[in-house]
């Protein structure tokens, strides 16, 4: 062990509230986060790496035409010149650039190995070569003509620019993703041809909103093709407010096979998704028997995605098969949209549809004063160049003769012809080849050609509708580039409607179908056990735990669950505990209030009724369909207030009501007199002095009604009998007929 560091001595060292250092120093690492590296800017799209990459490019002048260069090259000059930070971040950035299922068009022409769809990595950067396609030509259009600001890099050697040009709205067409610290970007990518059209009809119509935009841009369009499955009211919200998300479909085919045989091949998954993850996660479902419906799966792909799903059998519904794949797998993915940028390359915001393109439009106008500006300032100096030789032109043997004679002959030049500097020097480096004759007719065109032109300049930068219109041209030719006739233009993601799945349960598509016995304890704890066990005697429980209730049902079947303060939950019977051990506590698999108590369980069955009683003999009926509850933290049916408790739910199959109290008074009345609601405090169904409900059921009066006693007798009182118990709701009821349990319940 070395010697401890002593600290420095007390008058050296300076005190810094720990609290006041961290905030300081994290609000610096938030802000350079934000604004450095994870958010796009508005005008461009791009992060500052992608930028650097293309600024880089552009001085190696790996323009679309030129040969490809090492991206080693690429990536050395960037992180020498522009980008301190480690060359794999600069070179993954470069590959993503190239990939065409990540970027709808690509900034960057790669050759070589540059990563796939199935998620594996490109080749390194000494083995693969690039250049720049015609998206990053457009973007960088117009750099050298002072068209953006330039800051000093980071070591103050070289410059680099703010913000690029950008003649191709970089921003939606090809999206981006990020995350800074406090806020996130995800946009998702666009067809350009669109964008272009929503484009031109915002600057004619400025005040257009997003929805009105939509007429051109009907939503994402995804590399990978797909189909978006989301309302136009959904994604009219989302481009409103800049925030949302698409769900996304992988595109498939049935291909009819011989002999009745069939199969289904997906041709397009949703974007941003690994191929190979995804059939990893399908082959997993298929081991867990999750997906009874499909009998197996293949890759079959090579340049084209073609991903083979084999049903179980010829019978059934290839759209319900898919629709257990597409609720289970990456094949249906939400691809969200938070428009969070940079705007004017400072503050970040959220932006809605119309406000990114005008962004990007009024970043395309200030690029056109610029440039024209800049056009303007050589065309005035070319202009006094030409003045100046014209002049001379007049009196050629006088100007030789003052550069034979003079000593200094650029002072006597300015001095005799009423010169500047900048024309002295001009007619000095003339050769003596360019004083014929025919050269003076060519200067002479070419100044009345540059007179024409600047006035031409100086009326786009006087006129604003000249300037739009000038933009608007461009924007139409950067549409003729990808147009929905070209390959890179044509649209390749589509739209559908959500197919229609309500009539369909999609639990027996994704579950197999087998017989369960559900068992649950008195102390609320439930498990499953495989197959009709006629024989409960034998089951086994904790400490002294006992059997509360056992039911046969099947592993699609749903269970409702009834706590003690009304609410009702649902259990798949898919996901419970297998019969092995004791089951798992029902607590943990519904958000159950401490004090509450489960009271029973019983399977769902579609358009059952069902009787709800509470403990101070208050009920109605309810369908189950109204109290199946789709949270964990379950569904209020029955409205009570302790003490009052739920105390049963039976179903509600037969004409008349049994309801006993804990006093010994039955009470028969019509089922047709209790109230059926969704939830409620119900109706009185029997009045007591004390004390309350000990059980009810619900019988066919023809049937007359049956019990079993304590020692597992069944009894039956006929209907004719039943005639003194028989009266109306609310009535308190008398003694039950001989026989009846001692403990006041029906039994099974």
């Amino acid at each position: 062990m070395g010697k401890p560091v002593e600290p420095p001595p007390e008058d050296e060292s300076e005190r810094i509230d720990l609290k006041t250092a961290l905030e300081e120093r994290y609000l610096a690492y938030a802000l350079s986060t934000i604004m450095h590296r994870a958010l796009p800017d508005a005008r461009d799209g791009l992060k500052p790496v992608h930028r650097r990459i293309l600024h880089a490019m552009r001085l190696l002048r790996l323009d679309p035409g030129q040969v490809h260069k090492k991206c080693a090259r690429i990536v050395g000059d960037v992180i020498g010149k522009f980008h301190p930070h480690g060359d794999q971040s600069v070179y993954d950035a470069l590959v993503r650039l190239a990939q065409d299922f990540a970027q709808r068009y690509p900034l960057v022409d790669g050759q070589g190995n540059f990563g796939n769809i199935d998620g594996d990595n490109a080749a390194a950067y000494r083995y693969t070569e690039a250049r720049m396609t015609e998206v990053a030509r457009l973007l960088l259009d117009g750099i050298e003509e002072d068209a953006v600001d330039f800051r000093e890099t980071y070591n103050g050697e070289d410059e680099e620019p703010i913000v690029l040009p950008a003649a191709f709205p970089n921003l939606l067409a090809n999206g981006s993703q990020g995350i800074a610290v406090g806020m996130a970007t995800s946009i998702p990518p666009h067809n350009a041809a669109e964008l272009c059209d929503a484009a031109l009809y915002l600057i004619q119509h400025p005040e257009t909103s997003s929805e009105q935009l939509m007429t051109f841009v009907q939503g994402p369009d995804f590399p990978t093709g797909g189909i978006i499955v989301e309302t136009r009211a959904s994604m009219a919200e989302t481009y409103r407010t800049g925030r949302g998300a698409f769900r996304t479909r992988a595109r498939w085919v049935k291909e009819d096979l011989e002999r009745g045989a069939w199969q289904v091949v997906v041709t397009e998954i949703p974007y941003m998704v690994q191929k190979g993850r995804l059939i990893e996660k399908i082959a997993e479902l298929l081991n867990d028997k999750k997906l009874p419906l499909v009998a197996d799966l293949r890759d079959e792909s090579a340049e084209d995605i073609r991903v083979v799903i084999e049903p179980r059998a010829r019978n059934v519904d290839p759209n319900l098969m898919m629709e257990s794949l597409f609720r289970l797998s990456e094949l249906e993915a939400r691809i969200s949209m938070n428009m969070n940028v940079l705007t004017g390359g400072v503050v970040p915001r959220v932006l809605g549809l119309n406000e990114a393109l005008r962004a990007w439009l009024d970043h395309r106008r200030e690029v056109l004063l610029r440039r024209s500006r800049f056009r303007l300032g050589q065309i005035d100096k070319r202009l006094e160049i030409l003045r100046g030789l014209l002049i001379v032109y007049l009196d050629l043997d006088r100007v030789i003769k003052i550069i034979r004679e003079e000593d200094e002959p650029k002072v006597e030049l300015m001095r005799f012809f009423e010169l500047s500097e900048l024309q002295a020097n001009a007619i000095l480096d003339t050769r003596l080849r360019s004083l014929r004759k025919l050269e003076e007719m060519q200067l002479k065109t070419e100044l009345d050609e540059l007179t024409k032109e600047k006035g031409q300049i100086e009326e786009l930068l006087g006129s604003e509708p000249v300037q739009w219109k000038l933009i608007q041209h461009d924007i139409r030719e950067v549409k003729k580039i990808f147009g929905p006739e070209t390959v890179i233009g044509k649209r390749r993601t589509s739209f559908a409607d959500m197919p229609d799945t309500t009539d369909v349960d999609l639990t027996q598509a994704m579950v197999e179908r087998e017989p369960v016995t559900v068992v649950i304890s008195k102390k609320g704890w439930i498990r499953a056990l495989k197959g009709h066990v006629q024989d409960q005697s034998t089951l086994t429980f904790k400490g002294d735990d006992g059997l509360k209730t056992a039911f046969f049902t099947e592993t699609t079947a749903k269970l409702l669950v009834l706590a003690s303060n009304g609410k009702v939950f649902t259990l798949e019977a898919s996901k419970l505990p297998g019969g092995r051990g004791f089951g798992d506590p029902i607590r943990l698999m519904i958000e159950l209030e401490e004090t509450a108590e489960i009271v029973s369980a019983f399977p769902y069955r579609p358009g059952l009724k069902l009787l709800m009683v509470t403990t101070d003999g208050r009920g109605f009926v309810a369908s189950t369909d109204d109290v199946v509850a789709n949270t964990r933290k379950g569904r209020q049916v029955l409205n009570v207030e302790t003490p009052v408790l739920a105390l049963l739910a039976v179903p509600a199959e037969g004409d008349h009501v049994a309801i006993i109290g804990e006093n010994r008074k039955l009470n028969c009345f019509p089922i047709s007199e209790v109230a059926e609601m969704a939830r409620g405090k119900g109706v009185r169904l029997q009045r007591y002095k004390d004390g309350g409900v000990s059980d009810a059921k619900v019988f066919k009066l023809a049937d007359g009604l049956t019990w079993r006693d304590t020692s597992g007798r069944t009894w039956t009182v006929a209907q004719s009998e039943l005639m003194e118990w028989l009266g109306h709701r609310g009535e308190s009821g008398r003694l039950p007929p001989k026989g009846f349990a001692k403990n006041n319940k029906f039994g099974g």
